[in-house]
């Protein structure tokens, strides 16, 4: 009887174990296209209304940056949101978008014209096991973030995250170069081979002097030729952005 009872106790205590779902975070990587001219007004709609809604909904703004260059700096925003899980995440935007509050900032905004051209993109991440946890520090009006995104050659990826994690990010900073975040998506094929990380410098010029001096710098070549990562699928994409005025990542 009592080995009944142990092994009863022991099959309830499995069914209780795995009815428990898993919770992780999950960071959402958003970006916004404006119709022409539109820019300011999308700024205006989240910084008096869409941030706060954010909030009410149980999503966390972490960062809302502009492009600093070309056509993307006239029509682009780019964000960052931390949900409780991809469920969370779902359930949000659910109630955010149904929220009579939103409803009416948004018909407001768009008095003058619809904001946006197109639907926005998303992409849902997962933060790499060295990502750093940012802490704000006193900026300036000539701090710029880059957004990069890199594509790992086929079965490279773990190589180049080992890098990261024992090389790379201590030669970024010390070229004063400052690893905000990094991410790996969490849907296929992208969860497979790439790699979203966020850098921050005191200015452009700053970013330029950086990425020479870390080019050059022995101890990255001497990591780059022993890590077997070999060249990346394509070129990484880069995106040098400015942290908007209601951004908490400044």
């Amino acid at each position: 009887m009592n080995n009944l009872i142990k092994l009863y106790a022991a099959t309830l205590f499995g069914i209780l174990t795995f009815a428990q779902p898993s919770v992780a975070d999950v960071y959402e990587l958003r970006t916004y296209t404006t119709n022409e001219g539109k820019l300011d007004a999308l700024n205006a709609r989240f910084r008096d209304h869409t941030v706060k809604l954010f909030k009410k909904h149980g999503m966390e703004s972490v960062g809302y940056w502009v492009p600093t260059d070309g056509e993307k700096s006239k029509n682009t925003l780019i964000y960052v949101l931390k949900h409780k899980s991809r469920e969370a995440a779902a359930a949000s935007f659910k109630a955010f978008g149904a929220d009579p509050a939103w409803k009416k900032a948004a018909k407001e905004s768009q008095k003058d014209g619809k904001i946006l051209a197109k639907r926005p993109e998303s992409v849902f991440m997962e933060t790499t096991d060295y990502s750093p946890n940012w802490e704000n520090n006193e900026g300036n009006e000539h701090d710029v973030f880059e957004l990069r995104i890199y594509k790992a050659a086929e079965g490279k990826l773990g190589k180049l995250d080992t890098r990261f994690r024992d090389h790379t990010i201590k030669i970024f900073a010390s070229h004063g170069m400052k690893s905000v975040a990094y991410w790996h998506p969490t849907d296929g094929p992208d969860s497979q081979d790439t790699l979203i990380y966020i850098l921050k410098y005191d200015s452009r010029d700053a970013a330029k002097a950086s990425w020479k001096a870390f080019g050059a710098d022995p101890a990255w070549k001497k990591a780059a030729k022993e890590s077997g990562v070999g060249r990346l699928a394509k070129s990484p994409e880069s995106i040098y952005m400015k942290a908007t005025d209601y951004s908490a990542i400044r």
